[in-house]
């Protein structure tokens, strides 16, 4: 099977700096400061294809995906533990009840009606961290609709789960 990746290479000075810069743009300064605290292990792997950045891991797991289409992030499990522990919540969160969150664990999407409460900065496509009551981490994944919609409405799917969480407590 074709690779479509490099293998892992140490993150240099520059794409340190243009990586932490990409998520300050996504999540603020406050957060990526947090995030990017020790480039010395941060590892990155390039698009064979066109020698761009596509994989930051660390320690060997992925942390971060950085899309080709509009060049941001897309969250990993790893990077929602960091992301969870730089913020305060409601910040990049939704939230669920704990029955709700127990389905979601293992299959489904988060649908508005479940949705206890929202950061109300979030937009529609954003990256966000489903979290339960307890503020577990439940999932990652992509809002469908923005905060004010997921308030007002209570209908439709709120947020397309990527990554799950199958753990009861935090991984």
């Amino acid at each position: 099977m074709k690779e479509f990746v490099t293998y892992p290479e140490k993150v240099s000075e520059f794409d340190f700096f243009y990586l932490k810069n990409i998520f300050a743009y996504q999540f603020g300064y406050d957060i990526a400061d947090c995030v990017f605290d020790n480039s010395n292990s941060f590892f990155i792997q390039r698009s064979i294809n066109t020698n761009r950045i596509r994989n930051i891991l660390i320690d060997n797991n992925l942390f971060l995906v950085l899309r080709a289409q509009d060049n941001l992030f897309s969250l990993t499990l790893d990077s929602a533990k960091k992301i969870k522990m730089c913020s305060k919540p409601p910040r990049f969160r939704v939230i669920i009840p704990y029955d709700i969150a127990k389905v979601v664990r293992y299959s489904g999407n988060v649908f508005a009606k479940h949705v206890i409460e929202v950061d109300k900065s979030l937009r529609a496509g954003d990256q966000v961290i489903v979290v339960d009551s307890d503020d577990n981490i439940v999932a990652v994944g992509r809002l469908k609709l923005s905060a004010e919609e997921i308030i007002e409405y209570k209908r439709g799917v709120a947020v397309i789960v990527k990554e799950r969480n199958k753990n009861e407590g935090n991984p």
